[in-house]
């Protein structure tokens, strides 16, 4: 099965929409307007309307947001960052000694400390 790889996107062909459809919509995954998907792949923005039209008839949906929720939803497109997260968890356990990989700690909390002295000394000024 083919893929169509969109940014941070993946698509998979296949799967109900059509390869400019499923173009449209990884460019609004991504959150491209009409005009700049028609530029970034060298088609008329009515014709980019028409496709995400198309592929939001064949999805059954009425808006762009369902459109890429439904899309995921059927594992029609899906976010690179978890083929990512997966092989940074599988590099993990494969290699535990890697010395640039080392536990943080929490920041600690400082701020609301300072806003107090601030205010205490303010009403010190004016009494």
């Amino acid at each position: 099965m083919d893929t169509i790889t969109t940014g941070a996107w993946m698509g998979h062909l296949g799967r109900g929409l059509a390869p400019r459809e499923l173009q449209c919509v990884l460019k609004v995954a991504q959150g491209f307007t009409t005009k700049q998907i028609a530029q970034r792949i060298a088609i008329a923005p009515g014709t980019v309307e028409k496709r995400l039209a198309s592929a939001m008839f064949k999805l059954d949906v009425p808006r762009r947001a369902a459109l890429v929720a439904e899309a995921m939803r059927r594992n029609i497109i899906s976010p690179l960052c978890i083929a990512l997260a997966g092989l940074i968890a599988m590099h993990a356990v494969i290699d535990d000694t890697d010395p640039i990989r080392r536990d943080r700690r929490a920041p600690e909390r400082r701020t609301a400390q300072v806003r107090i002295v601030r205010r205490a000394d303010a009403l010190e000024l004016y009494a």
